[in-house]
């Protein structure tokens, strides 16, 4: 089956390549339905909580076809089953296992686009199924819309016009999150409206006040050849699933059955067509859902009742439409703009000269903001888990030192980023400068509940507030918070704590992503706060506050010449363990303990090669920093982690959780190449984990170790293959994990790209080639040509505008201009440097 030409094709997997495929198909903030491998929809994720494995019977789309003068056939419109998954207790485990399916089935994507081309001998048509959701960046609205849509494209292989049908069914599961809750009273309406026809699914007797209680919708775009059932035959031994067969596949139609009386009734919609020979006709599907009752960090976490209450939070796309109905109706009417302006972006994105790997690690991990993992309460504020559990969000409080990592959400939907960096610094931060490293809600009287401090949550976010500071040039944003931020980092000098002694290195209770404490200087923690202190001195200079910033460099030069002096082994960076002689010595707020409670030795890093030891420095170069520590000291110690933590694991030992095996090539997080591991280290040295590796690999990409960097790249998506593991699905504590959104940060580490709103500069690396750039407000390419001297240069807007005062090709030279220009879409700047 020809793939569709106006749609991008990042990533093709064959047959072999399909059983683990789940492409997430909803908004950000809204959840999410995931489109199999073989065409299936399954892991229904949209009533306010995670749901891996929720797929309810009755949820599919079939094909009738009939020749003129032939038969007819009918079919399931998915590929064959996967031999994996043929046994279970009554045989096959899956749900509509029963149904014929088609022999050949292949998968094409390029995020959040998917493609599944279907053939069979024995069917006259051959379907190409295009799903998608809206993703338009920088527009958070328009890309948290929740819907999925579905589009059959029907091409006749035959000679004869070919009667068809594409039917959709699902089962009302208002009232079932996929880990609770009960069906009762539900009620399947159909319903003609601008554009669309279709079965609305409601209840009348889940309580409106629960979190399961919402509507859906199945609608179709189509406003003739629409049958429908809003309730399938009743009886036992399956006889609704046959009566249904029987009926569809006799020809292509639907004819209504009584209500059945059951709490969870099945509605089917069917939209026929006729495809000429040698021609195609396009049948369209929209899946809507509206679940406004979103609670608290649903569930609280196990054994602390008073953390997280059961207050209703809500969602904020549920206030842009009255019910899913209303979504399907609205969405219908600008449909073709949406898939316009989200194939414009995919489209540019892939187009551009960055390595395959690096395309698909950056974009298919966007899908993380799509997933459970990340909502937007009634407000519109944004927050997110760590990842997800099977049926309930992983590690709440959107987690300093977890999303420090992630680059995604400020490239490209800046407003989103902006509003985490306010929830830190104006409501989880307290008078003292301690940020609550997990963030409760209701903020108006929970935000600093938690009040325990990470010391690389904390840095990080005066590192994160200056990259959005720049990236926006948003004046008003750092006015507000800047009295946070300083109160944040003076923190570190408090008795007690991180820095007390103020000599601009880390000793204290540090604890930290890893889930302890670190004691002692080490280059985790230290390189951190070294970013901190070079942030904070940029911001206080542009408040105006030159002591304060004076104070800030002077520690980061002493801090940065002791780490170098001290720590950095020749090879790369260790920790100095040191621990406190009294627990008393520890300021309030800085020891959590959760990995076994015990002040000492155990659980430190020691004399480890670390896979992020510079993770401060991968942060400083995003924001346009500079260098924390020693340059040739970075490129040695990268050097360093690709020759000690690069390996393949078929005798690699692991106590702990296993993300990567067998054969399989992968960064792991600790090694000791030269002894003295610690008897308990951190808890994690044997793991690997995505994020962990991206932040190495990135930092490899900014020292022009490119083919290191795109090695161990490439190994990460080599085990995100759709046969073993979901290209969309990078696991670390849960399932698709913030952390591996700091993917996105290889795009500009490749391009050189960086951007100041405040500054109005643009910088490119000098390298010829189409570049995609982004800045979380507008996005858009850059074509480079250079000779010896000088570059042409042709910087394209598409999205938004962009505000210009100079642009420079890093390496070659600029041009600054003298009234400052505003590059809009559809008018490219074209100069020569």
């Amino acid at each position: 089956m020809k793939l569709n030409d106006t749609w991008p094709v990042l990533t093709s997997y064959d047959a072999d390549h399909l059983r683990r495929i789940a492409l997430p198909l909803g908004g950000i903030g809204t959840g999410t339905v995931s489109l199999g491998g073989r065409g299936d929809l399954h892991d229904w994720e949209i009533v306010n909580r995670p749901a891996k494995g929720f797929t309810p019977d009755r949820c599919f789309f079939a094909l009738y076809a009939k020749p003129a003068g032939g038969e007819p056939v009918a079919r399931a419109l998915e590929g064959q089953i996967d031999e994996a998954d043929y046994e279970g207790v009554n045989g096959c485990p899956l749900p509509n296992h029963g149904l014929p399916r088609f022999r050949s089935c292949a998968f094409h994507a390029a995020y959040p686009l998917g493609q599944v081309a279907l053939s069979d001998p024995d069917v006259p048509l051959d379907v190409r199924l295009e799903a998608f959701n809206p993703l338009i960046p920088p527009d958070a609205d328009r890309s948290g819309i929740p819907v999925a849509v579905m589009r059959f494209v029907l091409r006749n292989k035959t000679g004869r016009r070919v009667s068809a049908s594409v039917c959709g069914s699902m089962t009302n599961f208002v009232g079932i999150d996929g880990s609770g809750g009960a069906c009762k009273g539900n009620v399947n309406t159909f319903r003609r409206g601008a554009r669309v026809r279709g079965l609305l699914m409601s209840s009348k007797g889940v309580r409106k006040s629960a979190e399961q209680y919402g509507t859906m919708a199945l609608t179709a775009l189509a406003g003739t050849g629409v049958t429908h059932r809003t309730s399938w035959a009743g009886g036992g031994w399956s006889v609704p699933v046959l009566d249904f067969w029987d009926d569809f596949s006799a020809d292509g139609r639907l004819d209504p059955r009584p209500i059945d009386g059951s709490d969870s009734p099945v509605g089917s919609l069917a939209v026929s067509t006729t495809v000429p020979p040698r021609g195609t006709k396009t049948v369209t599907f929209l899946v809507t859902w509206h679940f406004p009752n979103r609670q608290t960090w649903t569930p609280k976490p196990a054994g602390d009742a008073g953390c997280c209450g059961s207050d209703t939070i809500g969602n904020y796309y549920t206030t842009q439409y009255k019910d899913a109905w209303e979504a399907a109706v609205k969405t219908a009417g600008s449909l073709a703009t949406l898939e316009a302006d989200t194939v414009e972006f995919v489209r540019a994105f892939c187009e551009t000269d960055l390595p395959d790997v690096v395309k698909e690690a950056a974009l298919y991990n966007v899908s993380t903001l799509r997933t459970q993992t990340c909502f937007r309460t009634r407000d519109g504020r944004f927050f997110g888990f760590e990842g997800c559990g099977n049926c309930a969000g992983c590690c709440h409080g959107s987690c300093t030192h977890v999303w420090n990592y992630e680059q995604a959400t400020a490239f490209l939907f800046g407003p989103l980023a902006q509003s985490l960096r306010d929830t830190e610094f104006a409501h989880a931060t307290d008078e003292n400068g301690l940020m609550s490293f997990r963030v409760n809600l209701p903020l108006t009287h929970r935000a600093h509940d938690f009040a325990r401090a990470a010391a690389d949550g904390q840095m990080g976010c005066l590192m994160k507030l200056c990259r959005d500071w720049q990236l926006s040039g948003d004046e008003q944003m750092l006015r507000k918070l800047w009295p946070h931020a300083k109160k944040a980092l003076t923190f570190c000098w408090i008795p007690g704590g991180w820095d007390g002694d103020k000599d601009g290195v880390m000793e204290g209770c540090q604890h930290n992503t890893m889930d302890v404490e670190y004691y002692g200087p080490n280059p985790q923690m230290g390189i951190w706060y070294l970013g901190a202190l070079r942030a904070a001195e940029e911001m206080a200079r542009h408040m105006g506050d030159d002591d304060f910033a004076d104070e800030c460099i002077v520690l980061f030069e002493r801090g940065r010449a002791w780490i170098d002096e001290h720590l950095f082994n020749g090879e790369f960076y260790e920790h100095h363990i040191r621990i406190p002689k009294d627990p008393s010595e520890i300021a309030e707020g800085l020891s959590i303990a959760i990995a076994g409670g015990r002040t000492g030795r155990d659980w430190q890093l020691g004399k480890a090669c670390l896979v992020d030891q510079l993770v401060g420095q991968f942060m400083a170069h995003v924001c346009g920093l500079g260098y924390l520590v020693d340059r040739s000291h970075v490129r040695t110690t990268l050097r360093s982690i690709m020759k000690h933590n690069f390996q393949r694991l078929d005798g690699h030992f692991n106590n702990m959780r296993t993300y990567a095996l067998n054969g399989e090539q992968a960064l792991l997080m600790a090694t000791y190449p030269r002894g003295g591991r610690p008897k308990h280290p951190f808890p994690y040295f044997n793991e690997v984990m995505t994020g962990f590796e991206y932040t190495a690999a990135i930092g490899m990409l900014y020292e022009g170790q490119t083919a290191s960097g795109i090695k161990a790249i490439a190994a990460v998506r080599a085990r995100y293959d759709g046969k073993k593991r979901s290209p969309f699905n990078e696991a670390e504590c849960g399932h698709h994990y913030a952390r591996a959104m700091a993917s996105w940060a290889a795009v500009p580490a490749l391009t050189g790209f960086h951007y100041s709103g405040v500054d109005g500069a643009i910088t490119f690396a000098a390298k010829d080639g189409r570049h995609f750039w982004s800045n979380g407000h507008s996005w858009g390419t850059c074509r480079i040509k250079t000779t010896k001297r000088e570059a042409d240069v042709e910087l394209t807007v598409t999205s938004g505008s962009l505000r210009l005062r100079k642009l420079t090709l890093t390496g070659l030279g600029e041009v600054a201009f003298p009234r400052a220009k505003t590059v809009r879409a559809g008018k490219p700047l074209r100069i020569t440097v």
